[in-house]
């Protein structure tokens, strides 16, 4: 009882604005991979592998948009402030979704996903940073955890509803969603910690470059690798794996969205509370990741598995790969108020792209084990590299975000030194 009063004590307007702005975020993200087989088919591709080549090629342009877009709003959120990153991000995104519906061949289909991608880069970062921010850090784990479950949300919608819109249809339908949304962005206020900054706390990018931060920068990004290995591969390429593993039956990419997100989205829940109770980032983040890494090995290798257990089994690794919301708040925790939005939105931005490189050692694999092997061979290297990656991290559940970071002073590691304050 005292984690819901808890939770009901952080729903104020800025959490849920950005909670249904990460909504759409994800709703929009989501949509190609349930789209992605009856579109191209419109779009003229009848043979099944050039249908998996053509959706990997427009995959990996939007995810490289999206590491571009990181860095771009991430320096923006750092200069500007959070809120102007969190208006520009939607409007570009909304309009690339409605640019999408008016796609004619692979190649412009390509493009506007690589703009959608650019757009979409900002929405999770500059949300996760702004509600730190406004929130005491006793809570602000539980209102991050709100604006990532809503986001989630956007995943279970889109998997269940563009299944059955007209591709083109459910394009126009995030678009519009966007700009509506956009509307409700104007009473929300800046972050104070941001506004109060002194002239030598200014955003600099390249401290991320100095003092050992470069390293706990790449630490986080690896712990969020397995995240999108579970949805760039498993999920969205379902079909293709599963008849590779000969599951008995037709598995379809939409329905392994769908269970895959709903496991996803009550994961993000479960492991923001579970890091509340346990008053620990890492702990709730390595429970998850070594529960994820045991029912892979169950996906790949268990024979005579059946469309209704691959869905079962997707709502499970969905569940156990839900630390979404702890991973960008421990991210955005680890650095100092003049590059924590660099951090927050490229962070999530990179661990993305990192399915492109999921996807093509997947591919390449493939070409020379079973496709099971191959899928388990990549996702072992991700469960370790995650692993390592969040053994090197500090914990920061109880840190006090009012700090900036300086050339000379790096804070690696644990609290070696103390932070400057931000006024």
């Amino acid at each position: 009882m005292t984690r819901l009063k808890d939770l009901r004590s952080v729903l104020n307007l800025t959490v849920l604005v950005a909670g249904l702005g990460y909504f759409v975020d994800l709703f929009d993200i989501t949509l190609f991979g349930v789209v992605r087989v009856a579109s191209l088919k419109d779009l003229g591709l009848t043979d099944p592998a050039d249908i998996l080549q053509k959706g990997l090629f427009i995959y990996n342009a939007q995810m490289a948009g999206m590491m571009v877009g990181g860095l771009f709003w991430g320096m923006l959120g750092d200069k500007k402030g959070r809120l102007s990153v969190m208006f520009g991000s939607i409007l570009l995104y909304s309009v690339a979704n409605l640019a999408n519906a008016f796609a004619w061949d692979v190649t412009s289909y390509a493009v506007c996903r690589f703009f959608g991608g650019l757009g979409l880069a900002g929405e999770l970062g500059a949300a996760i940073t702004l509600v730190a921010e406004s929130l005491p850090k006793e809570k602000r784990g539980l209102g991050t955890t709100v604006v990532a479950t809503l986001g989630m949300l956007g995943i279970v919608v889109a998997a269940f509803v563009a299944q059955h819109l007209h591709w083109k249809t459910a394009y126009v339908t995030g678009g519009v969603m966007g700009l509506a949304l956009l509307f409700t962005r104007f009473k929300v206020s800046e972050s104070a910690l941001f506004t109060h900054k002194a002239g030598p706390a200014k955003a600099n990018p390249l401290l991320l470059l100095q003092g050992g931060r470069f390293i706990k920068y790449l630490c986080c990004i690896g712990v969020g690798v397995p995240i999108y290995f579970t949805t760039g591969i498993l999920f969205v390429f379902a079909p293709e794996l599963t008849a590779g593993l000969n599951v008995q039956g037709t598995v379809t990419a939409g329905n392994a969205i769908l269970f895959g997100s709903v496991g996803l989205t009550l994961g993000d829940l479960l492991s923001g509370l579970l890091s509340q109770w346990l008053q620990s980032r890492k702990r709730a983040v390595g429970f998850g990741l070594c529960a994820w890494f045991a029912l892979v090995l169950v996906y790949g290798l268990v024979p005579g598995l059946t469309p209704t257990l691959i869905y079962f089994l997707s709502f499970l690794i969905g569940l156990c790969v839900g630390y979404w919301a702890v991973l960008v708040t421990m991210a955005a925790e680890q650095f100092g108020t003049n590059i924590r939005a660099t951090v927050a939105t490229t962070v999530p931005n990179f661990v993305r792209g990192s399915a492109v490189l999921a996807a093509s050692g997947f591919g390449f694999l493939k070409g020379h084990l079973t496709v099971g092997h191959a899928a388990l061979t990549v996702g072992a290297v991700c469960f370790g590299l995650a692993l390592l990656s969040l053994s090197r991290l500090t914990e920061t559940f109880h840190r006090d975000l009012d700090f900036v970071e300086s050339p000379d002073a790096a804070r690696a590691g644990a609290e070696d030194s103390q932070p400057g304050p931000v006024g």
